[in-house]
């Protein structure tokens, strides 16, 4: 008999043995001191990706990649003509990063293969699990690379010739590692994608609650800055005769953040990711610095603000300084609200497991706003202590995580299910 099941039929996970399979991906690549580096496409990113895959082919899934490296698990369904529904995540990491940042949303949705397999259970719909490339942006840059080629929102010129900082280009990290695969890119076009993520910030936490329905993710803008002045000897030089660049950066960035600090809507970020003095001497005034600005705001016109105020205060800090100031705009995610029916979906599996679910905005960015370009798209958060991501201490509670997996689980039987 053909294996089949309902809008109305109910799968339970098995919470233990999602969290087992979060313990046994974070012994792959472990970071000194609790978290994870698995770095895109480096030995411990494909080795974390190789037991994924043995995971999944165990299940009768069939692997395929895209020229991105972008790894999709299809699970066919009754009717193998309708579009798959898609949920995912990525599996790369932070240098020094955490357990569970993205790793989630790809092991919850690895649970749900498993517990539809170990019942039999065949979807009318396909589902396609998804683990994209580059997410993190800390090798290779911008951040979600693979999404973005994917859904057509980053050129692949920028994606294949993006640089680490040992000058490796991406497009040689795919063939040395395997991953690049034959699947053009944009296919294959989804039905819906849904991803279970944590929230990497405080608001759940505090407020109690076990999950949040996320709407939307806020502007995110990236800026590249060098600011060029004069090297001279710390001593005989007096300070009148300056040019120094690392004091002109320092007078800029005060005064953004000061502008920053007064939105008034408190929704505005500023991150100061790195800040590199060109060859650095203890008795030198530096001639050149480097520093990396990120930008986020809930409203594209707050934003637009932001960063013609950024521009504003960093040149006028390299006029009164007698410095030169270059500034490019590496990467702009605008604000993406996330589809309505996807989101009451989630609302719908929430109640009829007993929850009412506060809606959010997500503060970072995630592969879900480049899908949802092409796709109808929703994102559902889990609480993580202390708010606490991107850093090895990140942790989420073994039954966050499996009540997120469930919840995820019901919502997708439910839309690939539909008539």
């Amino acid at each position: 008999m053909q294996p089949t099941t309902t809008a109305s039929t109910r799968i339970n996970i098995d919470g233990e043995r999602l969290w087992r399979s979060l313990m046994d991906m974070a012994a792959i690549g472990p970071s000194p001191n609790g978290g994870s580096r698995r770095l895109a496409l480096t030995e411990e990113d494909i080795a974390g990706r190789l037991q994924f895959r043995q995971w999944v082919e165990a299940l009768g899934c069939r692997c395929r990649l895209d020229e991105a490296g972008n790894l999709f698990v299809r699970r066919e369904g009754r009717d193998t003509s309708l579009a798959p529904v898609a949920f995912g995540s990525h599996l790369d990491t932070q240098p020094l990063g955490g357990r569970f940042d993205g790793v989630l949303g790809v092991l919850a949705g690895l649970e749900i293969l498993r517990s539809l397999h170990e019942r039999d259970v065949r979807t009318r719909r396909p589902l396609e699990l998804v683990v994209w490339t580059n997410e993190e942006g800390s090798r290779f840059a911008p951040a979600m690379g693979g999404s973005g080629v994917y859904a057509g929102r980053l050129e692949t010129s920028d994606f294949f010739h993006a640089e680490d900082a040992d000058g490796i280009r991406l497009a040689d990290a795919l063939e040395a590692s395997g991953q690049r695969g034959d699947l053009p890119l944009g296919t294959p076009v989804l039905d819906a994608y849904f991803e279970l993520h944590i929230e990497q910030g405080p608001v759940l936490e505090q407020s109690g609650d076990p999950l949040g329905v996320v709407t939307g993710v806020q502007g995110i803008r990236w800026f590249d800055v060098r600011i060029s002045g004069q090297s001279a000897h710390a001593g005989p030089t007096p300070m009148s005769h300056r040019r120094d660049p690392l004091l002109a950066a320092a007078d800029g960035l005060v005064a953004i953040r000061d502008d920053v600090e007064a939105d008034p809507s408190g929704d505005a970020r500023l991150t100061i990711g790195e800040l590199k003095v060109t060859e650095p001497s203890r008795n030198v005034i530096p001639a050149e610095v480097n520093l990396t600005i990120d930008l986020r705001h809930v409203d594209d016109t707050r934003l637009d603000e932001l960063e013609a105020m950024l521009y504003r205060r960093l040149d006028a800090a390299a006029s009164k300084a007698g410095v030169s100031v270059d500034i490019e705009r590496r990467w702009r995610s605008p604000v993406t609200p996330f589809d309505p029916d996807l989101i009451a979906s989630l609302d719908t599996a929430a109640r009829e497991r007993g929850l009412s679910l506060p809606h959010m905005m997500s503060g970072a960015g995630h592969d879900a706003v480049n899908v949802s370009h092409v796709a109808p798209t929703v994102m559902l958060f889990t609480p993580c202590r202390d708010g606490i991501s991107h850093n090895e201490a990140e942790f989420a509670e073994p039954e966050h995580c499996a009540l997120g997996a469930q919840v995820l689980c019901d919502a997708i039987l439910a839309r690939a299910n539909r008539a």
